[in-house]
Parts: C-alpha cells; sequence; structure tokens
C-alpha cells in the first residue's frame, strides 16, 4: 500500500498494521451488505398477503421466491470468476447497485408480473452480495483469524431468520408493503459508501494482455442454471413431473450442460474451470456442501408445519422452535477454530456432520403429540453441529487457494450448496406429499394442510399424516448428512493442503 492509501487492501497477507486498524469500516459494510442478502427472503415471505391482496396473481407468487434464487444461484459462478479477474471491489459495488435497483423497481411494481421481473433483478445483483462478501471475509483476514469474521456474518443471518420476518409483518401491517424493499435502499447506500470510501485493493501484477472474459461459458451456465432450477422448482407444482414441460425442462437442461462442458474446455479464462473438481478438497467441499444444502430444507420447509399442525402452536411460537438453531450455530461456528486448530478442518468437519446425522435421526423418535421444547432442543443442538461443519470447509478450502483462485472457489461452494436447497426443496416436497396421499387415502398434500391451519386446529387423522410426512422427511435429511460424512471420509483428504501465508 502506498504512502498515501489510507484505506484496507483485500489481502490480509500484505496489510500494514495502520490499515488493519481502519477494517472495521470495510468489516461493517461486509454485514450490511449480507444482511440485504440474509433479510431478503424472511421479511417478504410474511408480506405475500398484502401483496397479493394489492397486486393480484396468488397462482403464481411463489416466483416471488424462486425468480430471486433461481438469479443467486446461477449467477454464483459468474460473480466468482469476475472478481478474481477484475477484483472483489468492483464487482461487490455492482452488485450491491443492481440490488437496490431492483429493491427501487420492486417497491414501484403495479402488478405481480412486474414485481416477479424485479425481483429477478433483485437476484441479479444478490448473487455478488453472496459470493464476493464471503470472498472478501477470507481476504481480509488471516487464517488464524478467519473464524471472528466468519462468526459475525453467521450472526447477521441469525438476526436476519428471527428479526425478518417481525420486521417485515410491522412494515406490512402498519406501513405499506412497498417499504420491506425501500428499506433496503439507506442500509445499501451505507454499504455502498463504506466500501467506495475504505476499500482498496492491492494493485495486481498485470502480465500486459487485456483480460478475457468467457462471455460464451458466462450465457450458458446461466441458460443451464436457469432452466434445470426451473424445471426443479416448478416440477409437481405448476406440471406434473412426466408432463411435456416437465420434460422438455430437462431435456434442455441435459443439452446446455454438454453446451457448457463444451465451451468451458475451449475457453481460455473459463466461468467454471476444470480444477474446481480436480482438486479433491474443493470437489469434497463441493460435494458436502450441496449435501448440507439439501438437509436444511428439512427444518426450515418443513417444522414450522410440523410445530403448527402436530404441536398445535400458533405460528409465531412456530418460527420461534425453527429459529432456536440460529442461536447455535454462530455460537458453535465462532468456537470451531479451537476444534479444527487441534484436529484438522476435514475431522472437525466429520464430527459436526455426524452428530447432526444422530440428531435428525433422533427427530422420528419424539414422542406423539410431544412438547415444544423437545424439537426446540433437537434443533438448538443441530444448529451447534452444523457451525462445527459447515465453518471449518468454507475457512479450510479458502485457504487452499490464492487470491487469484478464491472467488472462482468461494462461489463453487455457495453455487453447489444454493443448488442442494433447490433439488431438498424438490425432493422432500415429493416425498411429504407422498406420505401423506399414502396416510389419507389419496387425497391432500401438505400445501393443502399449511393453508388449512389459519381455519383451525386440523383432524387427529390429519395430525397424525402431517407427523409422519415429516418424519420421513429427517430420515431422508439424515441420509443427505451421512453422504456428505461418507464424501468428507472417502474424497477428502486428511489434512487440507493449506497455503501458509505470513501473518496465518
Amino acid at each position: 500500500m502506498g504512502q498515501g492509501d489510507t484505506g484496507i487492501r483485500a489481502a490480509a497477507t500484505e496489510q500494514p498494521a495502520a490499515s488493519r486498524s481502519r477494517r472495521g469500516a470495510v468489516v461493517a459494510a461486509l454485514m450490511l451488505s449480507m444482511a440485504l442478502a440474509a433479510l431478503d427472503s424472511t421479511i417478504v415471505s410474511t408480506a405475500v398477503p398484502q401483496i397479493v391482496g394489492d397486486l393480484g396473481g396468488f397462482s403464481v407468487f411463489s416466483w416471488l421466491f424462486s425468480g430471486y434464487l433461481l438469479a443467486v444461484t446461477v449467477t454464483l459462478p459468474v460473480y466468482g470468476k469476475l472478481s478474481d479477474t477484475f477484483g472483489r471491489k468492483p464487482v461487490l459495488v455492482a452488485g450491491a447497485a443492481v440490488f437496490l435497483l431492483g429493491s427501487l423497481l420492486c417497491a414501484t411494481a403495479w402488478n405481480m408480473a412486474a414485481l416477479i421481473a424485479f425481483r429477478i433483478v433483485q437476484g441479479l445483483g444478490g448473487g455478488a452480495l453472496q459470493g464476493t462478501v464471503q470472498t472478501l471475509a477470507a481476504d481480509l483476514y488471516p487464517l488464524k483469524e478467519r473464524p471472528k469474521i466468519q462468526a459475525k456474518l453467521s450472526t447477521v443471518w441469525a438476526t436476519s431468520a428471527i428479526a425478518g420476518p417481525s420486521l417485515g409483518g410491522v412494515l406490512a401491517a402498519y406501513a405499506d408493503w412497498r417499504w420491506i424493499f425501500l428499506i433496503n435502499l439507506p442500509i445499501g447506500a451505507l454499504a455502498l459508501w463504506l466500501i467506495v470510501r475504505h476499500l482498496h485493493e492491492p494493485v495486481r501484477e498485470s502480465s500486459g494482455c487485456r483480460p478475457r472474459i468467457d462471455w460464451a461459458g458466462a450465457l450458458a451456465v446461466f441458460a443451464c442454471g436457469g432452466v434445470l432450477l426451473t424445471a426443479l422448482v416448478q416440477g409437481g407444482v405448476a406440471w406434473d413431473w412426466l408432463s411435456a414441460p416437465s420434460l422438455a425442462l430437462f431435456g434442455t437442461g441435459l443439452a446446455l450442460i454438454g453446451a457448457v462442458v463444451v465451451i468451458e474446455r475451449r475457453a481460455a479464462e473459463p466461468i467454471i474451470p476444470g480444477w474446481v473438481w480436480r482438486r479433491r478438497t474443493i470437489a469434497a467441499v463441493n460435494l458436502a456442501l450441496g449435501a448440507l444444502g439439501l438437509l436444511m430444507v428439512a427444518p426450515t420447509v418443513f417444522l414450522p408445519t410440523y410445530a403448527q399442525a402436530v404441536l398445535g402452536l400458533a405460528p409465531v411460537a412456530a418460527g420461534f422452535v425453527l429459529s432456536v438453531w440460529t442461536l447455535s450455530w454462530p455460537v458453535s461456528a465462532a468456537l470451531s477454530q479451537h476444534v479444527y486448530g487441534r484436529i484438522g478442518f476435514r475431522n472437525t468437519a466429520m464430527l459436526g456432520i455426524g452428530t447432526a446425522t444422530l440428531i435428525l435421526l433422533a427427530f422420528p423418535f419424539l414422542p406423539y403429540p410431544g412438547e415444544p421444547w423437545q424439537p426446540a432442543l433437537l434443533m438448538l443442538l443441530l444448529g451447534g453441529a452444523l457451525g462445527l461443519f459447515q465453518l471449518p470447509l468454507i475457512i479450510g478450502v479458502q485457504s487452499t487457494v490464492g487470491w487469484e483462485e478464491r472467488g472462482t472457489t468461494t462461489a463453487s461452494v455457495l453455487f453447489c450448496r444454493q443448488t442442494g436447497q433447490t433439488i431438498g426443496a424438490t425432493l422432500f416436497g415429493a416425498i411429504a406429499n407422498g406420505v401423506l396421499a399414502a396416510r389419507l387415502g389419496g387425497a391432500g398434500d401438505l400445501d393443502a394442510v399449511t393453508r388449512a391451519l389459519g381455519s383451525g386446529a386440523p383432524a387427529e387423522h390429519v395430525r397424525h399424516a402431517v407427523a409422519d410426512a415429516v418424519h420421513a422427511v429427517y430420515l431422508g435429511a439424515a441420509g443427505a448428512a451421512a453422504l456428505a460424512f461418507l464424501v468428507l471420509l472417502f474424497v477428502a483428504p486428511r489434512r487440507f493442503p493449506v497455503l501458509r501465508n505470513p501473518g496465518d
């Protein structure tokens, strides 16, 4: 850093002591940026009744979430590569600007179609926020200090999970649903100002050649991901799995996978380079966190319905049963450094996911109907186990690559986790509906039960059916956790090949 440069460099190994004292401003910007992405889904979900009442479009409102999720997921690899090519700062600034533009447009939406389109614009910026913030967290801190920033980011997610629904409900009830999008503007503006003012990346040596951007690969990845994720999200919902639209989307998706492989092999600087899957450490972490995304669907999607239909709780109390894992997850993540410092990243993650497997297997053995504290205790334990699992893998895999590969590596991990969540929602939704149909004589699905909860407690046979359906989902989640354990056991190296830098 030059003498006149008062900002902070996004490479912890090259930071002088003077710049470290100003790192707090950049960390605050990262936390605000992450808050924008973390609050998004939870704050919007509580305002859906008001949005539908104002704009209509009840039959397609689920695309408020699906469209955003699709845009975030398919842009993660693109932003990861761009951040390695041009630096983190321009990608984060551009992503935040697009997200804020999408938020402003959402607040002006005149019908549901416009709102869905603007939510997709939001998602195009959200992909940059999620991936680049995680990459910068590794750039800013040496290995031994990274748990500090990761614990802060985990706290942002935990706080958002609890505060988002309440804030969205208050704004929708006492102001207007459009404020759930407008509130992003001051938060995002402050984050942008802090980033522009305080984040200064080091000048990298240039090869003299102009960076080549794999636009064909980016378009192919975007199209492939969009088609396949649309098929997974809408299959069995908007159309039957074996219907013409579903088969057409899956067929198109498979063809696009082939196109992506051909394009990326020929590209000088591919968006998804082959080394992401050829290196054992990165491939193992990608697969393990893909399984994490899959298993997380069980509690986040199905536990609130279980708490209301089986335990008879009100929606707020049902939300608390779920939210307790957001209390133990950040604490466990922050303390995980003391574990992986002794036994290594792989063994710590295996300890966490092995424990999570046992906890998920215990859920079907809860007494019927049981007390609310029983699933809440399991969720508290599950959060602690997953904190030991996820954070060591993210910190570990980021530590095996240099600056010029860290964005791509981080994006591939997040992409696999997001894809796992999409697959999990589809797979476990089919499992739950199949069990319900079997228990209720071929009639009913979980969505119908959820909608009926507003009109009173369900009949006893329906409560039993919901309990059996959620138990089956938790068994499936335990299977996903066991798969992650096996991946780490047989694919991941015993010791991650960490690149040691000064300050680590």
